[in-house]
């Protein structure tokens, strides 16, 4: 039996720009059907960051395609350079932040996914952009 294709761009996604950067949650339960987890892609401006926050049920795992992060997770620290990913583990708090001079550009797996997605994102420091749309899975993270 063979299932169609579904082939969705990352420019069609409406960015989330809430928590800091512009996310874009581009495979997920209500673009394609995922079951097991969800996938897209996130962009820090140069001198921004995504604010801190943790996954309760998921683990996430980023690779930076483009530029470089200063990434925290809990108390430590690393840079994530161009070519290079990372994990952090479900109940981890984690930050991004880029303090070059160019934007930086990556591409983002969470999975499995929370039980609800209004409970599968917490967040720990004020966002940047507080009054923009909440995070959401489907069109949006």
């Amino acid at each position: 039996m063979t299932k169609e294709i579904t082939k969705i761009s990352a420019m069609e996604i409406d960015p989330a720009v809430r928590q800091g950067g512009i996310v874009r949650a581009v495979l997920t339960p209500n673009t394609v059907g995922a079951t097991a987890g969800f996938m897209g892609t996130v962009t820090v401006p140069a001198h921004q960051f995504v604010a801190e926050h943790y996954h309760p049920y998921s683990d996430e795992f980023l690779f930076l395609v483009d530029g470089a992060l200063t990434i925290r997770i809990g108390d430590a620290s690393t840079e994530l350079k161009a070519g290079e990913a990372v994990m952090i583990p479900r109940g981890h708090r984690h930050r991004f932040e880029n303090l070059s001079d160019v934007d930086a550009f990556g591409v983002f797996h969470i999975c499995p996914l929370a039980p609800r997605p209004e409970i599968g994102h917490v967040e720990t420091e004020p966002v940047p952009f507080p009054d923009a749309a909440p995070p959401r899975v489907g069109g949006a993270r």
